[in-house]
């Protein structure tokens, strides 16, 4: 297959998650987590399975667009989650939990998935893929609780987390919401977009195209481009927990001025991003390994403080609607990174031009962080009852 035609297919996923993000935060903020938590696991996991039962390309492209449907609500759900249950000097290193995740799962599912793949065959990496999904969807149908709704939940832990800023589900009494249209042109969230569209075009070009670009470009076998593939991944997660994480939420109680501390780590690890640049004059695997792993990592610190500010800037009851309008921003970037990347490459597969477009388009998203966010703080609620 081109690299033109796989940037389509590996984009796929990314065209109905992108599209639904504006709807999946107003219906999160209206339903809550939980219901559309477990309606978005249930699908996600059927795609998965489908996309393993495939018998053409259509086919195959038709289970990647459900399966953006059925993942569409994840990151707002886990950003409006966390806003509900924890407090706001707690929140990085919650964030980090559900971001770093998703470093660690492509540290170890790269390389795992790869290996079922190479010995039982594609159609088996996408059964285990659907088994976990479907496992994931019942532990969250039995686990996961509103804080409001949860038995084991003390007075004591109730008043704690709200004292902290929590920002419960359809909170009564705070007036009428601002709009979707509102929340977009305000300048901290067109910041928070712009500098997270940078990060996700990242993601996703390391995501979909990391082991192409190991045994395409540097003409390394499958197995071993899976393995170096992971390494960068794995200081990820390493990254995130540790920095983006406990390093902010340890600065923020020890009386460091919040707002600081989150957009220093957040331009700070945006900036690191651009070693992304020197992936394009790697000569070697491990050179490539070393350069992704800087980028990777300076990236992985800033997401969970990118991730942390929707329940910290929201209006209450806004949380969902944030969230989405954020996650449509970075999926706009996970659509185009991939078809973008193919055609970079071209039958050549010189993938030079396509981490220089990464470190020019990270440029761009440092200066909406620098000149749009501003101070890391709660957009005033301009509609209130009988104003």
């Amino acid at each position: 297959m081109a690299n033109e035609t796989f940037g389509f297919v590996l984009s796929a996923y990314s065209w109905t998650y992108a599209a639904l993000q504006l709807p999946m935060g107003v219906l999160l903020d209206r339903f809550g987590v939980r219901l559309i938590g477990c309606l978005s696991a249930l699908v996600w996991s059927i795609a998965s399975f489908a996309g393993g039962a495939a018998t053409s390309v259509t086919g195959f492209i038709a289970s990647r667009l459900l399966l953006g449907i059925g993942e569409a609500p994840t990151f707002p759900a886990s950003s409006k989650a966390t806003g509900a249950w924890f407090p706001r000097q707690e929140r990085s290193l919650a964030t980090a939990m559900f971001d770093g995740a998703s470093k660690f799962a492509s540290a170890i599912g790269v390389p795992l998935i790869g290996i079922v793949l190479i010995k039982l065959g594609w159609r088996m990496s996408f059964a285990v893929t659907g088994l976990i999904s479907f496992l994931y969807f019942v532990a969250f149908y039995f686990v996961y609780r509103e804080p409001k709704d949860d038995p084991k939940l003390s007075q004591e832990e109730w008043d704690y987390i709200r004292a902290g800023g929590a920002q419960q589900h359809r909170e009564p009494g705070t007036g009428e919401s601002p709009s979707l249209l509102s929340l977009m042109g305000h300048p901290k969230v067109l910041g928070l977009v712009l500098g997270f569209f940078a990060y996700n075009y990242c993601f996703y070009l390391f995501l979909t195209w990391l082991p192409s670009y190991f045994s395409r470009s540097l003409k390394i076998d499958l197995l071993h481009s899976v393995l170096y593939t992971s390494i960068p991944w794995l200081f990820a997660t390493f990254t995130d927990f540790l920095v983006g994480g406990w390093l902010v939420d340890f600065l923020v109680r020890r009386g460091y001025p919040e707002s600081r501390v989150r957009k220093s780590i957040l331009i700070g690890g945006t900036t690191l991003g651009l070693a992304v640049g020197g992936v394009a004059f790697a000569q070697t695997a491990w050179t490539a390994v070393f350069w992704l792993s800087i980028s990777l990592g300076g990236l992985a610190a800033a997401a969970p403080v990118g991730w942390s500010i929707p329940s910290l800037i929201a209006p209450r009851n806004c949380v969902g609607k944030v969230g989405g309008i954020l996650n449509f921003g970075n999926q706009i970037a996970a659509v185009v990174a991939p078809i973008a990347t193919g055609y970079f490459a071209g039958p050549t597969n010189s993938f030079g031009r396509a981490f220089g477009a990464a470190a020019l388009i990270l440029a761009i998203g440092i200066c909406g962080y620098v000149f749009l966010l501003g101070t890391v703080e709660q957009i005033p609620e301009p509609y209130k009852r009988g104003a």
